[in-house]
């Protein structure tokens, strides 16, 4: 028996030194030198090394994120997603360890007095025409890992378990994202909904004074037409913004996890970031800080375990089991200790042969889906680095608009003011203080736009370059 044991160890160990695969190195990410529309500098730091609550510093819009990333259900789902996966990976490590079973049975057979057994047992004299049969034993089973197919199946679980918590961050980081930009457009909506407002009550004074002169006979019915209906163009949109920001309200509150309800926030100057000091790091910084290209760096680890484990199976294996127990055909001598005593020991190469083919297939689909791996882990980079490029070129392209948009504004309001002034002293017409009206409500719910969109330009940013997740 030792001997046996012996040999059969001295095969796994030589067979062990095999090797059926070959993993194949992570491809080098291809990044350029500097981001397209980044500032020249010579900063290496990155903005998305920064934790979320010291990038987003309002109090309001810190709250909201607080809450999003504990209630979200996304998130929470995530988290059972990755304490599911480690309770996979535990278990893989018991693939090494030998299968033990504990087998009790008891039976009787009565067998046919005209069989082969029944003549027997009369033959014998065994008294009883019936067969008993009372056993114990443990068995136990183990495959050699000879190929590395266990250790591939270690190296796939690990991968896996770590691709689970690359979502929770990938997550997050959206969260973070989705959060801010809804706090931003609601900050806009609140800023519309002032500029309606303010605007109905500027075309109010416009409207009393043309109806006085309407009264008068200075002007015709036309004119106290053409005021209401400029009134009623900027009344129309006061319920327009407030049914946007109650939707954007309900939006904020399910993202948050909690039921919708009205959003605690600041005014759209105190949001807590700027479009100045957005340092972005090298390019080849994404690959280790975006979620999204981290989890198609661990994919190719998988995709190289398939392609062992596929492989392997294409092997002879090498199974040892082993049995060993009390046996006997009568109750009494069941556990009569030596002399029920039994085992059983064997080793096993089994070799497929009719499944080859189907084997073959695999290991080659494994091969095929592995290099379909290493292109996803490309073209997540590739959309990375083009998802900061776009949050840059937006930002810089962005800022220049908001300067021009406030110079637009601040022109038509001093021009409404001279056009009313002017319309009172009869050296203008109605028409002329109705267009001015009508250009600065545009002009400044414009700049509102441009605003919101600055901002969620450079939340995207800190997003893009991996940051939230922290």
């Amino acid at each position: 028996m030792k001997k046996y044991i012996s040999g059969l160890s001295l095969m796994v160990l030589l067979l062990s030194a095999c090797s059926v695969s070959k993993d194949i190195e992570t491809p080098k990410a291809e990044v350029p030198v500097t981001f397209r529309n980044s500032v020249a500098t010579t900063d290496t730091g990155s903005i998305a090394d920064i934790q979320w609550k010291r990038f987003f510093t309002t109090p309001a819009l810190q709250k909201l994120i607080d809450s999003a990333v504990v209630k979200n259900y996304d998130m929470q789902i995530a988290v059972k997603n990755i304490e599911a996966s480690q309770l996979l990976f535990k278990q893989v490590k018991w693939n090494y360890v030998p299968q033990v079973a504990l087998n009790v049975t008891a039976n009787s057979n009565r067998p046919s007095d005209n069989s082969v057994t029944g003549l027997s047992l009369s033959q014998y004299n065994i008294g009883s025409s019936h067969i008993e049969d009372y056993s114990a034993n443990l068995s136990l089973s183990w495959e050699a890992d000879i190929w590395a197919k266990i250790r591939n199946q270690q190296k796939g679980a690990l991968a896996a378990y770590l691709q689970t918590n690359e979502a929770r961050k990938l997550i997050q980081t959206n969260i973070v994202a989705g959060v801010s930009q809804g706090y931003y457009n609601l900050l806009m909506l609140d800023e519309q909904l002032n500029i309606a407002q303010r605007n109905v009550k500027l075309n109010d004074s416009t409207l009393q004074i043309i109806r006085l002169q309407y009264t008068a006979g200075q002007v015709t019915s036309l004119a106290v037409q053409q005021a209401e209906a400029q009134r009623l163009a900027a009344a129309q949109l006061v319920p327009q913004f407030e049914q946007n920001i109650a939707i954007q309200e309900n939006a904020l509150s399910i993202l948050t996890g909690v039921l919708p309800g009205k959003i605690e926030r600041t005014a759209i100057r105190d949001e807590g970031i700027t479009s100045s000091n957005l340092g972005t790091g090298v390019p080849a910084g994404i690959v280790s800080r975006r979620p999204d290209v981290k989890s198609a760096e661990l994919a190719l680890n998988i995709a190289n375990a398939n392609v062992g484990i596929t492989k392997a199976n294409m092997y002879p294996a090498l199974r040892i089991t082993a049995t060993g127990g009390v046996n006997s055909f009568k109750a009494s001598n069941w556990f009569n200790i030596p002399a029920s005593l039994f085992g059983v020991v064997a080793g096993s190469v089994v070799q497929p042969l009719v499944a080859r083919k189907e084997l073959s297939t695999n290991y080659k689909v494994a091969q095929v889906n592995r290099e379909k791996v290493v292109l996803q882990f490309r073209q997540s980079v590739l959309n990375a680095v083009g998802e900061v490029s776009d949050a840059l070129v937006s930002i810089e392209k962005l800022k220049v608009q908001q300067v021009i948009a406030a110079n637009r504004v601040s022109t038509l309001q001093k021009a409404t003011g001279n056009a009313n002034l002017l319309f009172r002293n009869g050296m203008a017409n109605y028409l002329e203080v109705i267009t001015a009206q009508s250009n600065v409500l545009q002009s400044e719910l414009e700049l509102s736009v441009i605003k919101r969109n600055e901002l969620n330009a450079i939340s995207e940013l800190y997003r893009s370059l991996g940051g939230g997740w922290n």
